[in-house]
């Protein structure tokens, strides 16, 4: 009989914390705090969905920025098992949805 750990479970506090480490280059702001995340879901299997828009669908980095969130996900959260990242146009991104944090780090009220 072999004994494994068990994975530990992936929490939404983690998520939300690895996706801070993904950094929009031309603003400087993570991507929690510019609004692009819409959810998340995390299976009972530490599977992670992310849901997410950019704020433009013509943006020069629309194929990076998924990629960036998964490796966020693999590398920051304990347990992970996979990630899908499904970027989404509807509804669009404003400025309205920027945190009022992210507006105090942009120097906006």
């Amino acid at each position: 009989m072999s004994l494994t750990a068990a994975s530990p479970a992936v929490t939404e506090e983690q998520v939300y914390a690895a996706l801070k480490q993904v950094i929009d280059p031309e603003l400087g702001l993570n991507i929690v705090d510019l609004g692009l995340i819409y959810s998340h879901d995390i299976s009972p299997g530490g599977h992670v969905t992310v849901t997410m828009t950019l704020t433009t669908p013509a943006c020069p980095l629309n194929a990076s920025f998924p990629e960036w969130v998964e490796a966020a996900l693999w590398q920051f959260v304990p347990g992970v098992s996979g990630v899908s990242v499904n970027v989404v146009w509807d509804p669009p991104w404003t400025p309205a949805m920027i945190s009022p944090e992210g507006r105090a780090l942009l120097g906006r009220s």
